[in-house]
């Protein structure tokens, strides 16, 4: 198979096991600066244009597009679909996750269990917001953030009212939710590819971190998870729409809650610590799965 693989760094360990995978299998594979791409919206001849020369046909398109580009990222993968190419994430499923708030209004109508979560724009109601959400603790996130980055843990409703009101007044749009103190600074991340979670992890933060994230110190070991997890992981993917994503949990006392769905989740710290070939898996389900057109958002918006 010809594929591509959308990257702006081709030296981050998951995009270079990719490579390896899709080599090893006796696959093609062309890593794309997504950055570097330039589109030619022509009517019905849709072109992708690469350090000035047209791109050639691919099987299928392997996206890893960081938070950063998602906009001009989501908008190259599109025209990748517009000629038929597969994606192994669609674009709109990869705008669907990116939106937080978007997310949580998806898996909250799918019945998908979250922490409490609320979401208001005009800072007088934030005394309705903090009761609403249980008191502190609580963890107020900012909707674009990324890897931990603009998420506080308040400790006292004095607090939390002083970060939600500063945060409002900067003009930026939060999420503020419950803080599950029985997860106790641990996360769960599953992998699913092709509706089966293939792989998960048990994620810890740093000693006085309660962010779990790898990028911030966390560390990570193997994990079993139960049955409902596992559903959980599955359903929250099919939610969104990806074939290839990281679902966050945490253990709660009423069940896993979903904090979050990444469409291009590491691979670093779960091959590590499961000792599983996941670009692997991932290269495999291209295999069996990559059809020309087979894209539910072909000649749509």
């Amino acid at each position: 198979m010809k594929l591509a693989m959308m990257a702006v760094n081709p030296k981050l360990y998951s995009h270079t096991r990719l490579v390896e995978a899709a080599e090893a299998r006796g696959h093609e594979i062309q890593v794309i600066n997504t950055l570097r791409c330039y589109m030619n919206i022509a009517s019905r001849r849709p072109e992708v244009w690469y350090n000035g020369e047209k791109l050639p046909r691919f099987d299928a398109v392997i996206p890893r597009i960081g938070a950063s580009v998602t906009y001009y990222g989501t908008a190259v993968l599109r025209q990748f679909e517009m000629q038929g190419v597969f994606p192994l994430n669609e674009s709109v499923a990869i705008g669907r996750s990116r939106d937080k708030l978007r997310s949580m209004q998806l898996l909250a109508r799918d019945g998908i269990g979250l922490p409490v979560t609320l979401f208001a724009h005009d800072p007088k109601q934030t005394e309705e917001v903090l009761k609403l959400a249980g008191g502190a603790p609580m963890v107020i996130k900012l909707l674009e953030g990324t890897q931990g980055i603009g998420v506080v843990l308040a400790d006292t409703d004095r607090s939390a009212k002083s970060v939600i009101e500063a945060f409002r007044g900067a003009g930026v749009n939060i999420l503020v939710q419950e803080f599950i103190k029985e997860a106790g600074g641990t996360d769960i991340r599953a992998l699913v590819v092709g509706g089966k979670v293939v792989a998960a992890m048990k994620r810890t933060g740093a000693e006085g971190e309660f962010r779990s994230n790898l990028h911030r110190g966390g560390s990570a070991a193997q994990v079993k998870i139960s049955p409902e997890e596992r559903s959980t992981a599955i359903r929250a993917a099919k939610t969104m729409g990806l074939n290839v994503c990281g679902v966050d949990m945490l253990r709660s006392n009423h069940g896993p809650v979903v904090m979050e769905v990444n469409s291009s989740p590491g691979l670093e710290g779960v091959e590590k610590a499961t000792g599983l070939d996941i670009a692997g898996k991932i290269i495999d389900f291209i295999e069996r799965t990559a059809k020309e057109g087979k894209t539910r958002t072909k000649g749509r918006g």
